[in-house]
Protein backbone atom coordinates (compact mmCIF):
# COMPACT_ATOMS: atom_id res chain seq x y z
CA UNK A 1 0.00 0.00 0.00
CA UNK A 2 1.06 3.65 -0.21
CA UNK A 3 1.98 5.82 2.71
CA UNK A 4 -0.26 8.92 2.82
CA UNK A 5 2.77 11.05 3.66
CA UNK A 6 5.66 9.83 1.51
CA UNK A 7 3.93 7.79 -1.18
CA UNK A 8 6.35 4.93 -0.54
CA UNK A 9 5.32 1.31 -1.05
CA UNK A 10 5.30 -1.09 1.90
CA UNK A 11 7.01 -4.45 1.33
CA UNK A 12 6.80 -6.70 4.37
CA UNK A 13 7.83 -4.62 7.37
CA UNK A 14 9.76 -1.93 5.50
CA UNK A 15 9.08 0.93 3.12
CA UNK A 16 10.55 1.00 -0.37
CA UNK A 17 11.07 4.43 -1.93
CA UNK A 18 9.97 4.52 -5.59
CA UNK A 19 12.92 4.56 -8.02
CA UNK A 20 12.33 8.07 -9.49
CA UNK A 21 12.24 9.65 -6.02
CA UNK A 22 15.33 7.72 -4.95
CA UNK A 23 17.27 8.84 -8.05
CA UNK A 24 16.15 12.44 -7.58
CA UNK A 25 17.10 12.32 -3.91
CA UNK A 26 20.61 11.10 -4.76
CA UNK A 27 21.04 13.90 -7.33
CA UNK A 28 19.89 16.55 -4.85
CA UNK A 29 22.21 15.18 -2.17
CA UNK A 30 25.25 15.18 -4.45
CA UNK A 31 24.60 18.69 -5.80
CA UNK A 32 24.03 19.96 -2.26
CA UNK A 33 27.37 18.42 -1.29
CA UNK A 34 29.09 20.34 -4.09
CA UNK A 35 27.44 23.51 -2.79
CA UNK A 36 28.73 22.90 0.73
CA UNK A 37 32.26 22.30 -0.59
CA UNK A 38 32.06 25.53 -2.60
CA UNK A 39 30.99 27.49 0.49
CA UNK A 40 33.90 26.04 2.49
CA UNK A 41 36.36 27.01 -0.26
CA UNK A 42 34.98 30.55 -0.32
CA UNK A 43 35.04 30.77 3.47
CA UNK A 44 38.74 29.92 3.52
CA UNK A 45 39.59 32.40 0.76
CA UNK A 46 37.50 35.42 1.80
CA UNK A 47 37.85 37.69 4.80
CA UNK A 48 35.38 40.27 5.99
CA UNK A 49 31.75 39.67 6.96
CA UNK A 50 30.27 41.78 4.15
CA UNK A 51 32.22 40.10 1.36
CA UNK A 52 31.66 36.68 2.87
CA UNK A 53 27.90 37.30 3.08
CA UNK A 54 27.85 38.49 -0.53
CA UNK A 55 29.72 35.41 -1.69
CA UNK A 56 27.48 33.05 0.23
CA UNK A 57 24.43 34.77 -1.27
CA UNK A 58 25.90 34.33 -4.77
CA UNK A 59 26.56 30.65 -4.04
CA UNK A 60 22.96 30.16 -2.93
CA UNK A 61 21.66 31.85 -6.09
CA UNK A 62 23.93 29.76 -8.30
CA UNK A 63 22.87 26.50 -6.75
CA UNK A 64 19.21 27.52 -6.81
CA UNK A 65 19.60 27.94 -10.57
CA UNK A 66 21.44 24.61 -10.66
CA UNK A 67 18.57 22.82 -8.93
CA UNK A 68 16.12 24.28 -11.44
CA UNK A 69 18.35 23.21 -14.34
CA UNK A 70 18.51 19.64 -13.06
CA UNK A 71 14.73 19.38 -12.60
CA UNK A 72 12.75 17.28 -15.06
CA UNK A 73 10.93 20.30 -16.48
CA UNK A 74 14.15 22.08 -17.51
CA UNK A 75 14.43 19.94 -20.66
CA UNK A 76 11.19 21.57 -21.83
CA UNK A 77 12.32 25.16 -21.26
CA UNK A 78 12.19 27.64 -24.12
CA UNK A 79 15.44 28.75 -25.77
CA UNK A 80 15.10 32.18 -24.17
CA UNK A 81 14.76 30.76 -20.67
CA UNK A 82 17.71 28.42 -21.19
CA UNK A 83 19.87 31.28 -22.43
CA UNK A 84 18.87 33.43 -19.45
CA UNK A 85 19.76 30.68 -16.98
CA UNK A 86 23.15 30.01 -18.61
CA UNK A 87 24.09 33.69 -18.92
CA UNK A 88 23.17 34.36 -15.27
CA UNK A 89 25.14 31.34 -14.11
CA UNK A 90 28.15 32.30 -16.26
CA UNK A 91 28.21 35.87 -14.91
CA UNK A 92 27.97 34.68 -11.29
CA UNK A 93 30.74 32.18 -12.02
CA UNK A 94 33.38 34.29 -13.75
CA UNK A 95 32.82 37.91 -12.60
CA UNK A 96 33.53 37.22 -8.89
CA UNK A 97 36.79 35.52 -9.90
CA UNK A 98 38.20 38.98 -10.68
CA UNK A 99 38.17 39.82 -6.95
CA UNK A 100 38.21 36.45 -5.24
CA UNK A 101 40.52 34.55 -7.57
CA UNK A 102 40.62 30.86 -8.44
CA UNK A 103 39.04 29.90 -5.12
CA UNK A 104 35.80 30.90 -6.82
CA UNK A 105 36.73 28.70 -9.76
CA UNK A 106 35.04 25.71 -8.19
CA UNK A 107 31.77 27.31 -9.31
CA UNK A 108 32.64 26.53 -12.93
CA UNK A 109 31.82 22.82 -12.51
CA UNK A 110 28.04 23.37 -12.09
CA UNK A 111 28.14 25.75 -15.06
CA UNK A 112 29.65 22.99 -17.20
CA UNK A 113 26.91 20.61 -16.09
CA UNK A 114 24.23 23.17 -16.95
CA UNK A 115 25.72 23.68 -20.41
CA UNK A 116 25.60 19.93 -21.08
CA UNK A 117 21.99 19.74 -19.89
CA UNK A 118 20.51 22.77 -21.64
CA UNK A 119 22.31 23.00 -24.98
CA UNK A 120 22.39 20.67 -28.01
CA UNK A 121 25.30 18.22 -28.01
CA UNK A 122 27.08 19.89 -30.94
CA UNK A 123 27.37 23.09 -28.87
CA UNK A 124 27.35 21.70 -25.34
CA UNK A 125 30.52 19.61 -25.43
CA UNK A 126 32.78 22.26 -27.02
CA UNK A 127 31.50 24.88 -24.54
CA UNK A 128 31.95 22.45 -21.66
CA UNK A 129 35.54 21.94 -22.75
CA UNK A 130 35.97 25.72 -23.06
CA UNK A 131 34.82 26.21 -19.46
CA UNK A 132 37.36 23.65 -18.22
CA UNK A 133 40.15 25.22 -20.29
CA UNK A 134 39.17 28.67 -19.00
CA UNK A 135 39.79 27.54 -15.42
CA UNK A 136 43.11 26.01 -16.49
CA UNK A 137 44.16 29.22 -18.25
CA UNK A 138 43.07 31.40 -15.34
CA UNK A 139 45.12 29.34 -12.91
CA UNK A 140 48.18 29.62 -15.12
CA UNK A 141 47.74 33.37 -15.56
CA UNK A 142 47.54 33.77 -11.79
CA UNK A 143 50.65 31.57 -11.36
CA UNK A 144 48.73 29.12 -9.21
CA UNK A 145 50.86 26.14 -8.12
CA UNK A 146 50.61 23.11 -10.36
CA UNK A 147 48.93 20.97 -7.67
CA UNK A 148 46.15 23.50 -7.13
CA UNK A 149 45.83 24.08 -10.87
CA UNK A 150 45.26 20.38 -11.40
CA UNK A 151 42.78 20.30 -8.53
CA UNK A 152 40.65 23.18 -9.86
CA UNK A 153 40.78 21.94 -13.46
CA UNK A 154 39.94 18.32 -12.70
CA UNK A 155 37.27 19.21 -10.14
CA UNK A 156 35.63 21.52 -12.69
CA UNK A 157 35.54 18.78 -15.33
CA UNK A 158 34.38 16.05 -12.94
CA UNK A 159 31.73 18.19 -11.22
CA UNK A 160 30.15 19.05 -14.58
CA UNK A 161 30.16 15.41 -15.67
CA UNK A 162 28.74 14.16 -12.35
CA UNK A 163 25.90 16.70 -12.38
CA UNK A 164 25.14 15.91 -16.04
CA UNK A 165 25.32 12.14 -15.53
CA UNK A 166 23.19 12.06 -12.39
CA UNK A 167 20.56 14.32 -13.95
CA UNK A 168 20.34 12.26 -17.14
CA UNK A 169 20.22 9.07 -15.07
CA UNK A 170 17.35 10.50 -13.03
CA UNK A 171 15.51 11.42 -16.23
CA UNK A 172 16.08 7.89 -17.53
CA UNK A 173 14.73 6.35 -14.32
CA UNK A 174 11.61 8.51 -14.63
CA UNK A 175 11.14 7.44 -18.25
CA UNK A 176 11.58 3.76 -17.43
CA UNK A 177 9.18 4.04 -14.50
CA UNK A 178 6.58 5.81 -16.68
CA UNK A 179 7.06 3.26 -19.46
CA UNK A 180 6.50 0.37 -17.05
CA UNK A 181 3.32 2.00 -15.78
CA UNK A 182 2.11 2.54 -19.35
CA UNK A 183 2.90 -1.08 -20.28
CA UNK A 184 0.91 -2.24 -17.25
CA UNK A 185 -2.06 -0.11 -18.35
CA UNK A 186 -1.76 -1.46 -21.90
CA UNK A 187 -1.67 -5.03 -20.60
CA UNK A 188 -4.87 -4.41 -18.65
CA UNK A 189 -6.51 -2.87 -21.72
CA UNK A 190 -5.45 -5.78 -23.93
CA UNK A 191 -6.83 -8.25 -21.42
CA UNK A 192 -10.13 -6.40 -21.34
CA UNK A 193 -10.29 -6.45 -25.15
CA UNK A 194 -9.49 -10.17 -25.17
CA UNK A 195 -12.17 -10.85 -22.62
CA UNK A 196 -14.73 -8.80 -24.58
CA UNK A 197 -13.83 -10.53 -27.86
CA UNK A 198 -14.04 -13.99 -26.36
CA UNK A 199 -17.37 -13.28 -24.68
CA UNK A 200 -18.82 -11.90 -27.90
CA UNK A 201 -17.55 -14.75 -30.07
CA UNK A 202 -18.54 -17.51 -27.66
CA UNK A 203 -21.77 -16.30 -26.11
CA UNK A 204 -23.10 -14.75 -29.31
CA UNK A 205 -23.10 -18.13 -30.99
CA UNK A 206 -24.36 -20.02 -27.93
CA UNK A 207 -27.21 -17.61 -27.25
CA UNK A 208 -28.22 -17.60 -30.91
CA UNK A 209 -28.28 -21.40 -30.86
CA UNK A 210 -30.33 -21.48 -27.67
CA UNK A 211 -32.79 -18.98 -29.14
CA UNK A 212 -33.11 -20.96 -32.37
CA UNK A 213 -33.64 -24.27 -30.61
CA UNK A 214 -36.08 -22.75 -28.13
CA UNK A 215 -38.20 -21.48 -31.02
CA UNK A 216 -38.04 -24.95 -32.55
CA UNK A 217 -39.10 -26.54 -29.24
CA UNK A 218 -42.00 -24.10 -28.99
CA UNK A 219 -43.25 -25.32 -32.36
CA UNK A 220 -42.63 -29.00 -31.60
CA UNK A 221 -44.28 -29.24 -28.17
CA UNK A 222 -47.89 -29.53 -29.47
CA UNK A 223 -47.11 -31.72 -32.51
CA UNK A 224 -44.05 -33.81 -31.60
CA UNK A 225 -43.34 -33.95 -27.83
CA UNK A 226 -40.64 -36.61 -28.20
CA UNK A 227 -38.64 -34.50 -30.63
CA UNK A 228 -39.18 -31.50 -28.37
CA UNK A 229 -37.65 -33.39 -25.43
CA UNK A 230 -34.62 -34.22 -27.58
CA UNK A 231 -34.20 -30.58 -28.47
CA UNK A 232 -34.52 -29.60 -24.80
CA UNK A 233 -31.62 -31.93 -24.03
CA UNK A 234 -29.66 -30.31 -26.85
CA UNK A 235 -30.36 -26.83 -25.45
CA UNK A 236 -29.14 -27.97 -22.04
CA UNK A 237 -25.94 -29.20 -23.66
CA UNK A 238 -25.40 -25.88 -25.42
CA UNK A 239 -26.01 -23.91 -22.21
CA UNK A 240 -23.59 -26.11 -20.26
CA UNK A 241 -20.97 -25.62 -22.98
CA UNK A 242 -21.57 -21.86 -22.86
CA UNK A 243 -20.98 -21.89 -19.10
CA UNK A 244 -17.78 -23.90 -19.57
CA UNK A 245 -16.63 -21.46 -22.28
CA UNK A 246 -17.19 -18.50 -19.98
CA UNK A 247 -15.05 -20.14 -17.33
CA UNK A 248 -12.30 -20.76 -19.88
CA UNK A 249 -12.47 -17.13 -20.99
CA UNK A 250 -12.08 -16.00 -17.38
CA UNK A 251 -9.04 -18.25 -16.96
CA UNK A 252 -7.46 -16.87 -20.14
CA UNK A 253 -7.00 -20.27 -21.80
CA UNK A 254 -9.30 -21.69 -24.41
CA UNK A 255 -8.80 -24.06 -27.32
CA UNK A 256 -11.31 -24.94 -30.01
CA UNK A 257 -11.29 -27.44 -32.86
CA UNK A 258 -12.37 -26.47 -36.36
CA UNK A 259 -13.61 -29.99 -37.14
CA UNK A 260 -15.60 -30.23 -33.90
CA UNK A 261 -17.04 -26.76 -34.44
CA UNK A 262 -18.05 -27.68 -38.01
CA UNK A 263 -19.91 -30.74 -36.72
CA UNK A 264 -21.71 -28.66 -34.09
CA UNK A 265 -22.58 -26.02 -36.67
CA UNK A 266 -24.02 -28.62 -39.02
CA UNK A 267 -26.27 -29.88 -36.21
CA UNK A 268 -27.49 -26.39 -35.36
CA UNK A 269 -28.15 -25.50 -38.99
CA UNK A 270 -30.01 -28.74 -39.53
CA UNK A 271 -32.24 -27.91 -36.59
CA UNK A 272 -33.05 -24.65 -38.36
CA UNK A 273 -33.94 -26.55 -41.57
CA UNK A 274 -30.86 -25.22 -43.34
CA UNK A 275 -29.11 -27.43 -45.89
CA UNK A 276 -25.42 -27.64 -44.98
CA UNK A 277 -22.50 -28.92 -47.06
CA UNK A 278 -19.32 -29.25 -45.02
CA UNK A 279 -15.92 -30.27 -46.38
CA UNK A 280 -13.16 -29.93 -43.75
CA UNK A 281 -9.95 -31.43 -45.18
CA UNK A 282 -7.22 -29.48 -43.43
CA UNK A 283 -6.03 -32.25 -41.12
CA UNK A 284 -4.24 -31.53 -37.89
CA UNK A 285 -3.64 -27.82 -37.29
CA UNK A 286 -1.63 -25.76 -34.87
CA UNK A 287 -3.82 -25.23 -31.74
CA UNK A 288 -3.79 -21.45 -32.14
CA UNK A 289 -4.75 -21.61 -35.83
CA UNK A 290 -7.39 -24.24 -35.06
CA UNK A 291 -8.92 -22.03 -32.35
CA UNK A 292 -8.95 -18.86 -34.48
CA UNK A 293 -10.53 -20.59 -37.49
CA UNK A 294 -13.09 -22.33 -35.28
CA UNK A 295 -13.94 -18.93 -33.82
CA UNK A 296 -14.26 -17.53 -37.34
CA UNK A 297 -16.66 -20.33 -38.27
CA UNK A 298 -18.71 -19.77 -35.12
CA UNK A 299 -18.97 -16.01 -35.72
CA UNK A 300 -19.84 -16.57 -39.37
CA UNK A 301 -22.68 -18.92 -38.47
CA UNK A 302 -23.89 -16.50 -35.78
CA UNK A 303 -24.11 -13.76 -38.41
CA UNK A 304 -25.98 -16.09 -40.75
CA UNK A 305 -28.58 -16.92 -38.12
CA UNK A 306 -28.98 -13.29 -37.10
CA UNK A 307 -28.81 -11.39 -40.36
CA UNK A 308 -30.07 -13.61 -43.17
CA UNK A 309 -32.92 -15.84 -44.25
CA UNK A 310 -30.59 -18.69 -45.01
CA UNK A 311 -31.74 -21.88 -46.72
CA UNK A 312 -28.39 -23.37 -47.74
CA UNK A 313 -24.84 -23.00 -46.52
CA UNK A 314 -21.47 -24.38 -47.69
CA UNK A 315 -18.47 -24.72 -45.38
CA UNK A 316 -15.04 -25.69 -46.74
CA UNK A 317 -11.60 -25.73 -45.16
CA UNK A 318 -8.36 -26.79 -46.81
CA UNK A 319 -4.61 -26.26 -46.80
CA UNK A 320 -2.77 -24.90 -49.81
CA UNK A 321 0.73 -23.39 -50.05
CA UNK A 322 1.23 -23.26 -46.25
CA UNK A 323 -2.06 -21.40 -45.83
CA UNK A 324 -5.26 -22.69 -44.25
CA UNK A 325 -8.38 -21.29 -45.90
CA UNK A 326 -11.84 -21.46 -44.38
CA UNK A 327 -14.72 -20.46 -46.64
CA UNK A 328 -18.32 -19.96 -45.57
CA UNK A 329 -20.95 -19.21 -48.23
CA UNK A 330 -24.67 -18.81 -47.60
CA UNK A 331 -27.76 -17.56 -49.39
CA UNK A 332 -30.72 -15.59 -48.07
CA UNK A 333 -28.79 -12.34 -47.67
CA UNK A 334 -30.93 -9.44 -46.57
CA UNK A 335 -29.60 -6.49 -48.65
CA UNK A 336 -29.98 -3.74 -46.07
CA UNK A 337 -28.22 -5.84 -43.42
CA UNK A 338 -25.53 -7.32 -45.63
CA UNK A 339 -22.02 -6.75 -44.27
CA UNK A 340 -19.83 -4.51 -46.35
CA UNK A 341 -16.86 -5.73 -48.34
CA UNK A 342 -13.34 -4.97 -47.13
CA UNK A 343 -11.51 -4.15 -43.98
CA UNK A 344 -12.23 -2.18 -40.91
CA UNK A 345 -13.60 -3.61 -37.75
CA UNK A 346 -16.02 -2.28 -35.29
CA UNK A 347 -14.44 -4.00 -32.36
CA UNK A 348 -16.99 -6.84 -32.34
CA UNK A 349 -18.16 -9.52 -34.75
CA UNK A 350 -16.17 -9.45 -37.96
CA UNK A 351 -13.92 -6.77 -36.45
CA UNK A 352 -12.93 -9.24 -33.73
CA UNK A 353 -12.14 -11.88 -36.32
CA UNK A 354 -9.96 -9.52 -38.34
CA UNK A 355 -8.04 -8.70 -35.17
CA UNK A 356 -7.58 -12.36 -34.26
CA UNK A 357 -6.43 -13.34 -37.75
CA UNK A 358 -4.11 -10.37 -38.10
CA UNK A 359 -2.41 -11.29 -34.82
CA UNK A 360 -1.36 -14.68 -36.26
CA UNK A 361 -0.49 -13.39 -39.73
CA UNK A 362 -3.82 -14.16 -41.40
CA UNK A 363 -6.60 -12.10 -42.96
CA UNK A 364 -10.36 -12.00 -43.31
CA UNK A 365 -12.48 -11.00 -46.31
CA UNK A 366 -16.25 -10.71 -46.37
CA UNK A 367 -18.40 -9.79 -49.36
CA UNK A 368 -21.81 -10.14 -50.90
CA UNK A 369 -21.56 -11.78 -54.33
CA UNK A 370 -23.54 -10.79 -57.40
CA UNK A 371 -25.88 -13.77 -57.06
CA UNK A 372 -26.99 -12.57 -53.60
CA UNK A 373 -24.81 -14.85 -51.51
CA UNK A 374 -22.59 -13.88 -48.63
CA UNK A 375 -19.02 -15.15 -48.73
CA UNK A 376 -16.70 -15.16 -45.72
CA UNK A 377 -13.07 -16.25 -46.22
CA UNK A 378 -10.63 -16.62 -43.32
CA UNK A 379 -7.01 -17.38 -44.16
CA UNK A 380 -4.25 -18.21 -41.68
CA UNK A 381 -0.70 -19.53 -42.01
CA UNK A 382 -0.09 -23.15 -41.07
CA UNK A 383 2.51 -21.84 -38.61
CA UNK A 384 1.22 -18.70 -36.85
CA UNK A 385 3.67 -15.83 -36.79
CA UNK A 386 3.18 -15.03 -33.09
CA UNK A 387 4.38 -18.38 -31.72
CA UNK A 388 6.64 -21.23 -32.74
CA UNK A 389 4.48 -23.95 -34.16
CA UNK A 390 5.19 -27.35 -32.64
CA UNK A 391 6.16 -30.23 -34.85
CA UNK A 392 3.12 -32.47 -35.01
CA UNK A 393 4.93 -35.22 -36.90
CA UNK A 394 2.18 -35.23 -39.52
CA UNK A 395 2.15 -33.18 -42.71
CA UNK A 396 -1.04 -31.26 -43.36
CA UNK A 397 -3.54 -32.98 -45.58
CA UNK A 398 -3.71 -31.72 -49.15
CA UNK A 399 -6.62 -29.56 -50.08
CA UNK A 400 -9.66 -31.19 -51.50
CA UNK A 401 -10.51 -30.65 -55.10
Amino acid sequence: MRSPVTGARRQGDRFEVPAPRLAQGISITVISGFGVITMLNVRNAVSGAALLGTCLGAVLILYAIQFMVTSSGARRWSARRRALALVTQALLTFVPMVWIGVAWGSMAGPLGGSILLLLPARLAWPLYGAVTLTILGWCQSEHVPALETGYFTISTALTGLVIYGLTRLTDLVREVHATRAEMARMAVTQERLRFARDLHDLLGYSLSTITLKSELIHRLVPANPDRAREEVASVLGVSRQALADVRLVASGYREMSLESEAAAVAEVMAAADVQVEADITCGRLHPLVDTVLATALREGVTNILRHSKVQSCAITASVKAETVRLTLVNDGVVPQEAPRTGGGGSGSGLGNLRTRLTEIGGRLTAETTRDGRFRLVAEAPVKPVTVDAPDTGEPPCPSAV
